[in-house]
Protein backbone atom coordinates (compact mmCIF):
# COMPACT_ATOMS: atom_id res chain seq x y z
CA UNK A 1 0.00 0.00 0.00
CA UNK A 2 0.97 3.70 -0.82
CA UNK A 3 0.22 7.01 -0.36
CA UNK A 4 0.53 9.37 -3.70
CA UNK A 5 1.92 12.84 -2.93
CA UNK A 6 1.37 13.70 -6.23
CA UNK A 7 -1.17 13.44 -8.77
CA UNK A 8 -3.10 15.18 -10.98
CA UNK A 9 -6.27 13.74 -10.08
CA UNK A 10 -8.75 16.90 -9.83
CA UNK A 11 -11.09 17.31 -13.00
CA UNK A 12 -11.22 20.32 -15.35
CA UNK A 13 -8.26 22.58 -13.30
CA UNK A 14 -4.85 22.14 -15.24
CA UNK A 15 -3.81 19.41 -17.76
CA UNK A 16 -5.06 16.50 -15.14
CA UNK A 17 -8.67 15.02 -16.08
CA UNK A 18 -10.98 16.90 -18.17
CA UNK A 19 -14.36 15.17 -16.53
CA UNK A 20 -14.88 13.95 -13.06
CA UNK A 21 -15.31 10.55 -14.94
CA UNK A 22 -11.91 10.57 -15.93
CA UNK A 23 -10.95 11.75 -12.40
CA UNK A 24 -12.62 8.31 -11.28
CA UNK A 25 -10.62 6.08 -13.70
CA UNK A 26 -7.68 7.66 -12.63
CA UNK A 27 -8.69 6.89 -8.79
CA UNK A 28 -9.46 3.21 -10.04
CA UNK A 29 -6.18 2.52 -11.53
CA UNK A 30 -4.68 4.05 -8.63
CA UNK A 31 -6.23 2.02 -5.97
CA UNK A 32 -6.01 -1.40 -8.60
CA UNK A 33 -1.86 -0.01 -8.24
CA UNK A 34 -2.01 -0.14 -4.46
CA UNK A 35 -2.50 3.07 -3.51
CA UNK A 36 -4.38 3.82 -0.90
CA UNK A 37 -4.36 7.59 -0.38
CA UNK A 38 -3.62 10.20 -3.27
CA UNK A 39 -2.66 13.92 -2.42
CA UNK A 40 -4.20 15.96 -5.42
CA UNK A 41 -1.80 18.48 -6.50
CA UNK A 42 -3.14 20.45 -9.46
CA UNK A 43 -0.40 23.43 -10.75
CA UNK A 44 -1.00 26.56 -9.24
CA UNK A 45 0.85 28.12 -11.98
CA UNK A 46 0.74 31.16 -14.32
CA UNK A 47 -1.80 29.38 -16.70
CA UNK A 48 -3.30 27.55 -13.84
CA UNK A 49 -4.21 29.99 -11.37
CA UNK A 50 -6.05 27.53 -9.01
CA UNK A 51 -6.58 28.64 -5.02
CA UNK A 52 -6.94 26.65 -2.39
CA UNK A 53 -10.44 27.30 -1.90
CA UNK A 54 -11.25 25.83 -5.89
CA UNK A 55 -8.91 22.78 -4.96
CA UNK A 56 -10.79 22.24 -1.78
CA UNK A 57 -14.51 22.18 -3.10
CA UNK A 58 -13.25 19.76 -6.04
CA UNK A 59 -11.57 17.29 -3.87
CA UNK A 60 -14.69 17.53 -1.70
CA UNK A 61 -16.72 16.56 -5.07
CA UNK A 62 -14.06 13.54 -5.93
CA UNK A 63 -14.03 12.18 -2.33
CA UNK A 64 -17.73 12.22 -2.21
CA UNK A 65 -18.11 10.26 -6.20
CA UNK A 66 -15.78 7.41 -5.20
CA UNK A 67 -17.63 6.84 -1.87
CA UNK A 68 -20.73 6.64 -4.04
CA UNK A 69 -19.25 4.27 -6.43
CA UNK A 70 -17.14 2.21 -3.92
CA UNK A 71 -13.53 3.41 -4.80
CA UNK A 72 -11.38 2.72 -1.83
CA UNK A 73 -9.38 6.01 -2.07
CA UNK A 74 -9.23 8.80 -0.26
CA UNK A 75 -7.97 12.17 -1.81
CA UNK A 76 -6.47 15.44 0.49
CA UNK A 77 -5.72 18.49 -0.84
CA UNK A 78 -2.27 20.15 -2.01
CA UNK A 79 -0.80 21.49 -5.02
CA UNK A 80 1.74 21.89 -7.13
CA UNK A 81 3.01 25.48 -6.96
CA UNK A 82 5.53 26.82 -9.60
CA UNK A 83 8.19 28.83 -8.40
CA UNK A 84 7.47 32.23 -10.77
CA UNK A 85 4.14 31.81 -8.62
CA UNK A 86 5.67 31.39 -5.35
CA UNK A 87 6.39 35.71 -5.02
CA UNK A 88 1.75 36.12 -6.49
CA UNK A 89 0.67 34.23 -3.78
CA UNK A 90 -0.33 35.84 -0.15
CA UNK A 91 0.51 34.07 2.86
CA UNK A 92 -2.56 32.50 3.99
CA UNK A 93 -2.82 31.27 0.63
CA UNK A 94 0.14 29.39 0.68
CA UNK A 95 -1.08 27.92 4.08
CA UNK A 96 -3.85 27.04 1.76
CA UNK A 97 -1.69 24.64 -0.68
CA UNK A 98 0.41 22.61 1.25
CA UNK A 99 0.48 18.99 1.34
CA UNK A 100 -2.73 17.54 2.88
CA UNK A 101 -3.25 19.53 6.49
CA UNK A 102 0.77 19.62 7.19
CA UNK A 103 2.87 22.27 6.20
CA UNK A 104 4.76 20.64 3.29
CA UNK A 105 4.90 22.21 0.01
CA UNK A 106 5.17 20.64 -3.25
CA UNK A 107 7.46 23.27 -5.30
CA UNK A 108 7.92 22.41 -9.11
CA UNK A 109 11.52 21.96 -10.29
CA UNK A 110 11.41 23.92 -13.35
CA UNK A 111 12.13 22.40 -16.64
CA UNK A 112 14.53 25.32 -17.48
CA UNK A 113 18.47 24.67 -17.97
CA UNK A 114 19.35 27.34 -15.55
CA UNK A 115 17.30 28.59 -12.50
CA UNK A 116 17.95 31.70 -10.60
CA UNK A 117 16.96 32.25 -7.29
CA UNK A 118 15.79 28.96 -6.39
CA UNK A 119 18.03 28.17 -3.01
CA UNK A 120 16.54 32.01 -1.86
CA UNK A 121 13.10 31.02 -2.85
CA UNK A 122 13.15 27.45 -0.52
CA UNK A 123 15.05 29.43 2.53
CA UNK A 124 12.76 32.20 2.80
CA UNK A 125 9.60 29.32 2.69
CA UNK A 126 11.89 27.82 5.09
CA UNK A 127 12.31 30.18 7.66
CA UNK A 128 8.30 30.61 7.36
CA UNK A 129 7.99 26.95 8.60
CA UNK A 130 7.08 25.24 5.15
CA UNK A 131 9.04 21.77 4.52
CA UNK A 132 9.60 22.00 0.84
CA UNK A 133 9.68 19.12 -1.40
CA UNK A 134 10.73 19.44 -4.91
CA UNK A 135 8.76 17.85 -7.20
CA UNK A 136 10.85 15.74 -9.88
CA UNK A 137 13.92 17.29 -10.00
CA UNK A 138 15.31 14.55 -11.96
CA UNK A 139 13.54 16.67 -14.88
CA UNK A 140 15.21 19.58 -14.23
CA UNK A 141 17.86 20.41 -16.90
CA UNK A 142 19.65 22.90 -14.33
CA UNK A 143 20.07 19.90 -12.07
CA UNK A 144 21.54 17.96 -14.74
CA UNK A 145 23.84 20.79 -15.51
CA UNK A 146 24.90 20.97 -12.10
CA UNK A 147 23.81 18.64 -9.51
CA UNK A 148 25.68 19.91 -6.91
CA UNK A 149 23.07 22.85 -6.33
CA UNK A 150 20.48 20.06 -5.90
CA UNK A 151 22.96 18.77 -3.39
CA UNK A 152 23.33 21.65 -1.93
CA UNK A 153 19.70 22.39 -1.49
CA UNK A 154 19.00 18.68 0.37
CA UNK A 155 21.73 19.47 2.47
CA UNK A 156 19.93 22.33 3.35
CA UNK A 157 17.01 20.80 4.34
CA UNK A 158 14.82 20.05 1.13
CA UNK A 159 13.68 17.20 0.23
CA UNK A 160 12.65 15.39 -3.41
CA UNK A 161 10.22 13.54 -4.93
CA UNK A 162 10.81 12.04 -8.29
CA UNK A 163 8.33 10.77 -10.40
CA UNK A 164 8.09 6.95 -10.94
CA UNK A 165 7.65 6.53 -14.52
CA UNK A 166 11.71 8.25 -14.23
CA UNK A 167 12.90 5.44 -13.27
CA UNK A 168 11.86 3.20 -16.07
CA UNK A 169 12.90 5.24 -18.71
CA UNK A 170 9.39 6.87 -19.37
CA UNK A 171 11.22 10.66 -19.65
CA UNK A 172 14.09 9.25 -21.43
CA UNK A 173 17.64 7.24 -20.44
CA UNK A 174 19.15 10.36 -19.41
CA UNK A 175 16.36 11.05 -17.01
CA UNK A 176 16.12 7.50 -15.61
CA UNK A 177 20.12 7.37 -15.13
CA UNK A 178 19.62 10.65 -13.12
CA UNK A 179 17.44 9.34 -11.11
CA UNK A 180 18.76 6.18 -10.31
CA UNK A 181 21.92 8.22 -9.23
CA UNK A 182 19.47 10.39 -6.86
CA UNK A 183 18.35 7.19 -5.39
CA UNK A 184 21.90 5.65 -5.29
CA UNK A 185 23.50 8.62 -2.94
CA UNK A 186 20.78 8.73 -0.77
CA UNK A 187 18.94 12.44 -2.47
CA UNK A 188 15.57 11.30 -2.34
CA UNK A 189 12.78 10.92 -0.21
CA UNK A 190 9.86 10.06 -1.95
CA UNK A 191 8.38 8.26 -5.38
CA UNK A 192 4.92 9.29 -6.36
CA UNK A 193 3.10 8.99 -9.58
CA UNK A 194 2.66 12.64 -10.96
CA UNK A 195 -0.34 11.04 -12.96
CA UNK A 196 -2.06 13.03 -15.21
CA UNK A 197 -4.83 10.02 -16.08
CA UNK A 198 -5.35 6.19 -16.28
CA UNK A 199 -3.52 5.34 -19.30
CA UNK A 200 -1.24 7.74 -20.75
CA UNK A 201 0.44 8.99 -17.65
CA UNK A 202 -1.39 6.36 -15.26
CA UNK A 203 -0.72 6.20 -11.07
CA UNK A 204 1.67 3.31 -11.26
CA UNK A 205 4.62 3.65 -8.02
CA UNK A 206 5.12 -0.09 -6.77
CA UNK A 207 5.28 -1.53 -10.10
CA UNK A 208 8.23 0.67 -11.34
CA UNK A 209 9.89 0.71 -7.90
CA UNK A 210 10.18 -3.38 -8.47
CA UNK A 211 11.35 -2.89 -12.25
CA UNK A 212 14.11 -0.62 -10.90
CA UNK A 213 15.31 -2.47 -8.23
CA UNK A 214 14.54 -0.58 -5.56
CA UNK A 215 11.42 -2.53 -4.01
CA UNK A 216 13.32 -2.37 -0.71
CA UNK A 217 13.11 1.03 -0.50
CA UNK A 218 9.30 1.04 -1.19
CA UNK A 219 7.75 1.51 1.96
CA UNK A 220 10.34 4.15 3.39
CA UNK A 221 9.68 6.16 0.09
CA UNK A 222 5.74 5.56 -0.59
CA UNK A 223 4.13 5.27 2.72
CA UNK A 224 6.80 6.66 6.14
CA UNK A 225 7.81 9.57 4.55
CA UNK A 226 4.15 10.79 3.01
CA UNK A 227 2.90 9.88 6.14
CA UNK A 228 5.29 11.88 8.01
CA UNK A 229 5.21 15.39 6.10
CA UNK A 230 0.92 14.81 6.23
CA UNK A 231 1.39 14.50 9.76
CA UNK A 232 4.23 16.99 10.00
CA UNK A 233 6.48 14.26 12.50
CA UNK A 234 9.85 13.46 11.87
CA UNK A 235 11.18 11.50 8.83
CA UNK A 236 12.47 8.26 10.12
CA UNK A 237 15.94 6.88 8.79
CA UNK A 238 16.24 5.18 4.99
CA UNK A 239 16.69 2.08 5.37
CA UNK A 240 19.66 0.35 3.76
CA UNK A 241 18.01 -1.37 0.21
CA UNK A 242 18.95 -2.64 -3.10
CA UNK A 243 20.12 1.47 -4.31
Amino acid sequence: MSIDLHCHVLAGIDDGPDSLEGSVALARAAVAAGTTIVVATPHVSSRYQNDPSTIAARVDELNRRLIAEGVPLQVLCGAEIALARLAHIEPDGLSGLTLGAGRSLLVEAPFAPSVNGLDSLISDLQRQGYRVVLAHPERCGAFHRDRRALESLVHGGALTSITAGSLVGRFGARVRRFALGLVRDQLVHNVASDAHDSTLRPPGIAAELRQAGIASLGAWLTLEVPRALLEDSELTPRPSGDA
